[in-house]
């Protein structure tokens, strides 16, 4: 994907929280904007050509000091070669990772998210602006929110995530994901091209041994809460088993109780749809709407 509008005020946003340091690139990231909106988005007083990658910005823009790439391939003159694929041993560390697009490329994106983390000096800041929704047939994946909260999770090694949406036709606004809680999933269902735009701190080590989804382990905590009361009332000479009996013929189901009975199920489905909040506006509640950071009135 690169560089393009979302990307750029992405790199404007986080570089207003710290400065980028060493960078180095998944993939290299090429620059899709021409140089008048460049010039515009950040305010630039001259008009300047920075090539059709984002190095040169990066360091003049954006005072990085030095701009690597990894790719799978030399086509694009990437600085190291390295199939993501495989684990990798990096041959330095960075301040600042930019995924922009090649993650979605990568089969085995577990082992490179896994690569990104380890090109990361202790305190490095990650950034990723990925597919998100609408981008069926451009890459292999499309990717949830949800990985990057329960990936990048204090727990694992992580702080200061934030996780943001961008549909990619509007350019004035971005939502702010808010971290699933109590077993609720932050559904978001569009029909629009979105990206994912996240940022977050590394520590000092990281583990990806614990990744799972938050509401199933909300159920999991729950039903081994459940389990630990069970076992302390047994001990106490109370019964709590769960007994599974076999129904007597004149208590089964007869086959007019099972339709009504599913017909209530999905008449309930169909009311409870009707008032699910899920599109990417500020009614779902797992999402603000904001405006794009540093975006001009017109």
């Amino acid at each position: 994907m690169g560089i393009d509008y979302h990307g750029l005020k992405f790199l404007r946003y986080v570089h207003g929280k710290r400065p980028f340091g060493s960078v180095v690139t998944i993939g290299r990231q090429g620059l899709h904007l021409p140089p008048w909106k460049v010039r515009e988005i950040l305010d630039l007083k001259t008009l300047t050509d920075f090539g059709a990658y984002g190095e040169r910005l990066m360091m003049e823009c954006f005072g990085a000091t030095s701009v690597d790439s990894y790719d799978n391939s030399d086509y694009e003159s990437a600085t190291h070669v390295w199939d993501m694929n495989r684990a990798l041993v990096p041959e330095k560390k960075y301040d600042t990772i930019v995924d922009f697009g090649c993650l979605e490329h990568v089969y085995n994106v577990a082992q490179a998210l896994k690569n990104v983390s380890s090109l990361a000096n202790p305190g490095a800041q990650i950034i990723h602006v990925l597919p998100s929704n609408g981008f069926c047939g451009h890459g292999f994946w499309q990717f949830s929110p949800e990985l990057f909260f329960s990936l990048y999770s204090e727990q694992n090694g992580y702080r200061d995530t934030e996780v943001f949406l961008a549909d990619l036709a509007d350019e004035r606004s971005w939502f702010i994901v808010k971290k699933p809680r109590g077993g609720k999933r932050a559904d978001v269902v569009t029909s629009q091209e979105m990206y994912v735009l996240v940022r977050t701190t590394i520590e000092q080590t990281f583990s990806h041994d614990s990744v799972q989804q938050s509401d199933y382990t909300f159920a999991w905590d729950k039903s081994t809460a459940w389990t630990d009361k069970s076992s302390d009332k047994s001990a106490a000479g109370h019964s709590t088993a769960r007994e599974v009996t076999k129904p007597r013929a004149d208590e089964r189901p007869r086959p007019a109780t099972a339709v009504v009975r599913w017909g209530l199920r999905l008449v309930v489905k169909r009311i409870e749809a009707a008032f699910r909040r899920t599109s990417l506006n500020g009614t779902n509640p797992f999402l603000t709407r904001i405006d794009v950071p540093g975006r001009r009135e017109t």
